[in-house]
């Protein structure tokens, strides 16, 4: 048996995000897309991060904060997004600690389905 997946989803990492990091092509709702790219920043998977997000707003470079780890994550809403839509939003918390700091980043994520998969757009950050 695997370890918990880092999404809280409750699942084995090999039952719930792992296939997707693996190269499963495709989650089937924005919101499961959500969790496997929390489970990928908090796994340091860049090149998945890259792979799901939106090439129109996908940055050149995308390096992540070696002491940031990622401590939880909570859906609080969605929005569309099922698997028969073309878009979506998800709002999230997502906890973090990086030293001594520790904090939250809540986001309402934007999603679009393009060419049999979901893809990350943008997001709006609210303070915490």
């Amino acid at each position: 048996m695997s370890d918990p997946c880092p999404c809280g989803s409750g699942k084995p990492y090999d039952a719930c995000c792992g296939p997707f990091h693996a190269g499963r092509r495709g989650a089937p709702t924005a919101s499961a897309l959500m969790r496997s790219r929390y489970a990928a920043f908090a796994r340091g998977l860049t090149g998945y991060l890259a792979d799901t997000w939106h090439p129109s707003t996908r940055p050149a470079d995308l390096s992540l904060d070696a002491d940031t780890v990622w401590t939880g994550l909570v859906i609080e809403a969605t929005e569309a997004g099922r698997a028969w839509e073309d878009a979506g939003t998800v709002t999230f918390t997502a906890s973090w600690r990086a030293g001594r700091r520790a904090g939250v980043l809540r986001e309402r994520s934007r999603f679009v389905f393009e060419d049999g998969r979901w893809l990350y757009i943008d997001g709006d950050v609210a303070d915490r």
